[in-house]
């Protein structure tokens, strides 16, 4: 198979992030045989997360591969039970160890919310609800700030923060953060958002690329799919391409990477499969869809106000 040179994006280390990576949440079982997959078929940024419990998968399938550890972009998230700042490194190392890896290429705050210290990931009382602890998000990043003197991480970043949270970071810390990572899809676009990190230099990497249609997320389906929006449809039909593979180069295009989740081998190859170019026109249509819909948000069950000042605040 012939792969054209895969896009990357320079973050503020200088290292190259890949615009496309595949994403390791849920389907535990599956997750081997996918990135097995994935990187045969020329991935070379996977992601996960401690809480996706998909890393010793992920580790496996890397050495399995045969493809030199350097030439992957392996990233994974610190869980909301490690945010006490004696915990981060015992985190990062746990995450490793699990991984079967020497270091990570990015290693992220997962939620700017701590959970009761522990090893518990979901701490909860008697009646079900989750405990929270103080802790405060920007002591947990001046921890991570330390690990990457030891190499074993080599960029740091944060996900699912709000604009406010960003600029704490930046204002009080002393390396900004190379990667945010957000949900970002044409349904929830966050333009003026995604021209902050712009600015500020750090590289966004979308998740839920396609919008989700998860029932964790409590499925509103009054909206239908993203992937059925009649203008991917007729876009993808342009260019001999699904709706899917054109909302991700919606976001390349955009300067953002991707992360792509799938189990099924042809879907995996075909998110993959996507080294053409939008026309402006086609983007400029894409940048029209907006609609601030926001699918992943568990500001109820973290009994924390997520995305305070951000588009897609739930009805």
């Amino acid at each position: 198979m012939h792969h054209q040179a895969q896009k990357t994006f320079k973050l503020n280390t200088g290292a190259e992030i890949p615009a496309i990576g595949l994403g390791t949440w849920q389907d535990e079982s599956f997750q081997e045989a996918a990135v097995l997959h994935a990187l045969k078929t020329g991935y070379r940024h996977i992601d996960t997360a401690r809480c996706y419990g998909t890393e010793p998968a992920v580790g496996k399938a890397i050495k399995q591969s045969g493809v030199p550890r350097a030439e992957i972009f392996v990233t994974t998230k610190l869980w909301n039970n490690r945010h006490h700042p004696e915990d981060v490194e015992l985190a990062l190392q746990e995450s490793l160890d699990d991984l079967g890896l020497e270091y990570v290429d990015l290693f992220m705050m997962h939620w700017p919310v701590a959970f009761k210290r522990g090893d518990d990931m979901f701490p909860s009382d008697e009646n079900g609800k989750l405990l929270t602890e103080d802790i405060d998000y920007l002591d947990t990043y001046r921890a991570m700030e330390a690990l990457l003197l030891t190499g074993k991480a080599k960029a740091i970043g944060i996900s699912n923060f709000s604009k406010k949270q960003v600029q704490r970071i930046i204002e009080k810390a002393e390396i900004v953060p190379a990667v945010h990572q957000m949900e970002l899809h044409p349904w929830l676009q966050q333009s003026d958002f995604a021209l902050f990190h712009q600015e500020n230099n750090i590289h966004v990497t979308q998740y839920s690329p396609f919008g989700n249609q998860n029932e964790i997320y409590g499925g509103r389906e009054d909206h239908g799919q993203l992937v059925n929006d009649e203008s991917l449809v007729a876009i993808g039909k342009k260019y001999g391409k699904t709706s899917n593979q054109i909302a991700l180069a919606w976001g390349i295009s955009h300067g953002r990477s991707v992360i792509a989740k799938s189990k099924s081998p042809s879907r995996i190859a075909q998110n993959f499969d996507i080294s053409f170019d939008l026309q402006d026109e086609d983007v400029h249509t894409i940048d029209k869809l907006d609609r601030k819909l926001r699918f992943n948000d568990p500001s109820g069950d973290f009994g924390h106000e997520l995305y305070s000042d951000l588009d897609g605040k739930p009805k």
